[in-house]
């Protein structure tokens, strides 16, 4: 079944690999994914409306039912609703004759005379006025509604929808010409939840906390639903384990920072309270763990179904390992700490690389993640000349199936990398991955090693750039209208 899919003109990287997780995840490739088809090539086919850029917001999608579109609708973040789609022209007089061409025994059940109704009329890149709505909505009269209105709580709701050309300055993505879309509401967006777990008013957060929009769309990556298990390793302040409780997950969580784990800013400020905040069913354990020297016994395999998490990539805090500078020196041995001092102990940290945390981030996923299990974290990339020539990092036991990129700065963007788990993991395994670090960080090295990032991001430009961006700065003709990746 063909549907209309409206997105929010937000995030435009993640928006269809949203919706494709989320199609796993309710059953549109048949079972939960664990069939003989590969990861890679299960994906949904799309249309874009004739004329219309990769970024608009309308998008034709086809679902094997109504119940999965309306599933995948009421838990996406960026879906503003599936319609099924009555029809839609550059014109209301095309808009008229389509609607009409519709079939009867497609129509004929949302209009009998038993049923409630409601008509809303949206734009986009365009403001309608009260009146122009409500004479769009009588220019309907063609299509036979028999039911009574209701504004509050309709058993249908049909929407009409306009984008025009709106020219080129206000930043969207440009329209070639006019198009209307006429469609029932089969599924829409709950978009009550960002505001109920807005950071603003969250009890505990820390300078990293994850913005509670990104957390919901890292934890539909990952999957999260009841009876799976959910592990952050980069924990902080439990933001992304959050969202994954909310979706009914077990969670867990490790820090390297003893501090934040378990102490917080008091016994009401902590990481355990802002799931008491929400009502949430608290992690399983939260642990104070090096993912450099993780703590897990040898034996151990395969136990969570999703490891989701923003490793520390040095831009608003670098990440540390365990050791000190001294002991990785070798100016001091190991050291046990005496049984009265254990308690209230901040063992020694040293800086830890980008290019190490991914590596131990990769090999600690391959062992504990079970087959078919996802590895969502983000990974920085520094732009040049306002592009990105982006390479991820690899593992043999996965497969990438998603990156999406959000842009941060001119210098600076991030990707959400999702990872399926397709191999098993053996010591042969780990020698390959051990060569693929070594190459990656070779070629990465000039920025991923420990404060390079930071410098690439925030160095001052130089003294050539800096006068010819002076010189442009009010011209506003010599920058581009349209910021999007497929101009």
């Amino acid at each position: 079944m063909w549907f209309l899919c409206v997105f929010y003109h937000r995030l435009l990287d993640y928006r269809r690999p949203e919706v494709e997780s989320l199609a796993e995840l309710f059953g549109a490739f048949g079972g939960d994914g664990g069939g003989e088809e590969s990861p890679s090539t299960r994906s949904l086919e799309w249309k874009l409306p004739e004329n219309h850029h990769i970024d608009s917001p309308f998008h034709f999608v086809s679902l094997p039912s109504e119940e999965i579109a309306r599933n995948i609708a009421n838990r996406s973040i960026l879906v503003k609703g599936f319609y099924e789609l009555w029809g839609q022209g550059s014109s209301y007089e095309e808009l008229e004759k389509a609607i009409k061409e519709f079939p009867d025994e497609r129509k004929l059940p949302y209009l009998t005379s038993d049923s409630t109704f409601r008509i809303t009329v949206d734009s986009f890149g365009k403001v309608i006025s009260f009146q122009e709505q409500n004479e769009r909505i009588q220019g309907l009269n063609y299509i036979p509604f028999m039911g009574r209105v209701d504004l509050r709580k309709p058993e249908h709701r049909f929407w009409l929808i306009e984008t025009d050309d709106y020219g080129s300055n206000n930043g969207l993505p440009p329209v070639v010409q006019r198009t209307i879309f006429f469609g029932r509401e089969v599924g829409a967006a709950d978009r009550k939840l960002l505001p109920t777990y807005q950071l603003k008013s969250r009890r505990y957060l820390g300078p990293t906390a994850m913005d509670a929009e990104m957390a919901f769309l890292m934890a539909n990556q990952g999957l999260a639903q009841p009876g799976k298990l959910v592990y952050d390793p980069f924990v902080g302040t439990g933001s992304i384990l959050v969202a994954a409780a909310h979706f009914g997950a077990m969670t867990m969580g490790a820090d390297i920072d003893i501090r934040v784990v378990r102490d917080g800013r008091g016994p009401n400020c902590n990481v355990w309270s802002n799931f008491e905040q929400y009502n949430l069913p608290m992690p399983i354990s939260l642990l104070r763990a090096d993912n450099n020297m993780p703590p897990w016994r040898s034996g151990l395999k395969e136990v969570f179904d999703a490891i989701i998490c923003d490793p520390p990539y040095g831009v608003r805090a670098g990440g540390r390992k365990s050791g000190g500078r001294k002991l990785l020196r070798g100016t001091v041995g190991p050291y046990t700490v005496p049984e009265e001092k254990r308690l209230d102990h901040i063992p020694s940290t040293a800086p830890y690389s980008l290019a190490e945390c991914m590596h131990d981030l990769l090999d600690l996923s391959a062992k504990l993640l079970v087959m078919g299990g996802r590895l969502v974290f983000f990974f920085p990339v520094v732009r040049e000349d306002g592009l990105t020539n982006a390479q991820f990092p690899e593992h043999p036991c996965f497969t990438l199936i998603a990156s999406c990129e959000q842009i941060l700065s001119l210098r600076y963007s991030r990707y959400l990398l999702t990872m399926v788990k397709t191999g098993a993991y053996t010591e042969e395994i780990r020698e390959s991955a051990q060569k693929r670090h070594l190459e990656f960080k070779e070629n990465h090295l000039k920025w991923l090693e420990d404060g390079n990032l930071h410098s690439a991001v925030f160095s001052p430009a130089d003294s050539q750039e800096a006068l010819g961006a002076k010189s442009n700065k009010f011209d506003r003709d010599s920058k581009p209208k349209y910021r999007g990746k497929y101009v």
